[in-house]
């Protein structure tokens, strides 16, 4: 796979030193206009660039310098990382790794190659991708496929450390790119298809050492919730996740999270969303099947969480909710807020108070979107309409035209945002499905789905919407492309 490479004009610059903490240096780096050595740009997940040598007068003139290719020819999902004159990147399963060197036409410093054992392969779901590597301490942070953690040293390449997050042989596999915060290094984990109850981890970025794992369901004590933890403003209750599930179902409730994590390092707050509830067939888990298709707002250095808000209760519909949160200080209702701003597979853009998870905006973004009304502001529960509840008809039961599909109205692809214009840039999709829930049982490394779906498009076209989630349906705008 080969892709031209945009010309670079990039400073000479020294590979970083760590300082007291690993994000000392990567918030100088953030600020640097040539750097990109946080996954997503930035701690607030913005994927801005204030880089502005190419514009629109001077774009016809761009052609290819050197090309680079990984020989691995599956989806890449990774951005590179340019971290002095240095690129990194990682491919699909095998999960080699690439340093390379700007100076000099993207000559190969050092590679990376893995031993994973192939048979993760058939555990992974939608293709065997890689999300990008992670930066800090003068280390590179990939997460593999097999769910392996390995530290290496940037410089040379050499592994430093490896851990297993989780094992692959239960259904459990590496796609997300990691996040340094302070000294700890931050993963999730994928398997929601697999019955893997989802957690995200935070290790110690020198040895290792796991500091800390907090999981999507469960008892406190896992879930990392007390007192103190709120959702819409108001304490969730001791064991607030136990109460929405059936038994013992929440040991194998999904709820990954091989999304985005975003930081505030002025509110100390790490935010990321959960995946899907297991099994996607609803009638066999009643209850909201609390916290699945959440948005977590946690204390980096415990991993308690300060606030949530669950988006989807019962999801009927595989609406992952683990894209990006992107932090931005926007006026929200004429006043400047610290808020969060999610774009969810459920075709709705949230945003909420960051600082305390107060509910501001819930509206839909593609006007196609017909599972539900709209969204309560009281009680932050969407108003589902029946007809559209795969769960409603019993399994077997087909239910019909439901958009978005399971794919959502925005998949994992990210959107940005730019403080110029004040918008969001969000790649979306327009698509709808079928979806027939049915029986199945639980075992462990096997798929645990339950339901057979069947999409296609309500018109040909994607689009590219650009919008103020604070604003009017009638405000916002929208460009197809």
């Amino acid at each position: 796979m080969r892709r031209g490479c945009l010309l670079l004009a990039l400073a000479a610059i020294a590979l970083p030193m760590s300082g007291a903490l690993a994000n000392d240096d990567l918030m100088k780096l953030e600020k640097e206009p040539g750097q990109w050595a946080i996954p997503t740009g930035d701690y607030a997940n913005t994927r801005f660039s204030k880089l502005d040598q190419i514009n629109a007068q001077n774009a016809q003139d761009l052609h290819p310098v050197w090309s680079f290719s990984t020989g691995v020819l599956r989806g890449h999902e990774g951005n590179p990382l340019v971290v002095g004159d240095v690129m990194y990147l990682s491919t699909p399963f095998p999960n080699n790794v690439f340093a390379l060197d700007l100076n000099n036409n993207g000559r190969i410093l050092w590679k990376y190659e893995p031993r994973q054992d192939p048979t993760v392969i058939p555990v992974m779901c939608c293709d065997t991708v890689n999300r990008g590597v992670a930066y800090g301490d003068g280390k590179i942070f990939l997460h593999q496929a097999d769910n392996a953690l390995v530290a290496l040293d940037a410089k040379t390449g050499k592994e430093e450390w490896k851990v297993m997050v989780d094992d692959a042989k239960k259904g459990a596999t590496g796609t997300s790119a990691a996040q340094v915060v302070k000294d700890k290094v931050l993963v999730g984990v994928s398997g929601g298809e697999f019955g893997v109850q989802g957690h995200l981890d935070a290790y110690d970025i020198k040895t290792g050492k796991l500091v800390w794992r907090a999981y999507s369901e469960g008892p406190d004590n896992q879930i990392l919730f007390d007192a103190s933890t709120t959702s819409m403003g108001k304490p969730v209750g001791k064991d607030s996740s136990l109460k929405t599930w059936q038994g013992d179902q929440w040991k194998i409730g999904g709820g990954d999270t091989w999304g985005w994590i975003s930081y505030d390092p002025e509110l100390n707050l790490i935010y990321y969303g959960s995946g899907n509830p297991s099994t996607w067939n609803p009638v066999q888990r009643p209850g909201d099947n609390k916290w699945s298709m959440t948005i977590f707002a946690r204390n980096p250095d415990t991993g308690m969480a300060k606030w949530v808000y669950q988006m989807t209760p019962h999801d009927e519909w595989d609406y992952d909710g683990v894209n990006e949160m992107i932090l931005a200080d926007i006026p929200v209702n004429g006043k400047m807020t610290k808020a969060l701003v999610h774009f969810d597979r459920n075709g709705f853009g949230y945003t909420l108070n960051r600082e305390n998870g107060e509910l501001l905006v819930a509206q839909k973004y593609d006007p196609k979107v017909n599972w539900a009304t709209h969204v309560d502001m009281t009680t932050g529960r969407p108003q589902v309409v029946s007809q559209y509840s795969t769960g409603a008809g019993g399994e077997d039961h087909n239910t019909k035209d439901i958009c978005p599909a399971a794919l959502g109205s925005k998949d994992e692809q990210p959107a940005a945002f730019s403080p110029v214009t004040g918008l969001f840039y969000v790649p979306t999709n327009h698509v709808c499905m079928d979806y027939e829930p049915f029986k199945v049982s639980y075992t462990a490394g096997q798929p645990y789905v339950g339901a057979t779906l069947s999409m296609f498009p309500p018109s040909r076209f994607g689009r590219v919407r650009s919008s103020r989630p604070a604003a009017s349906p009638s405000t916002a705008r929208s460009r197809a492309i």
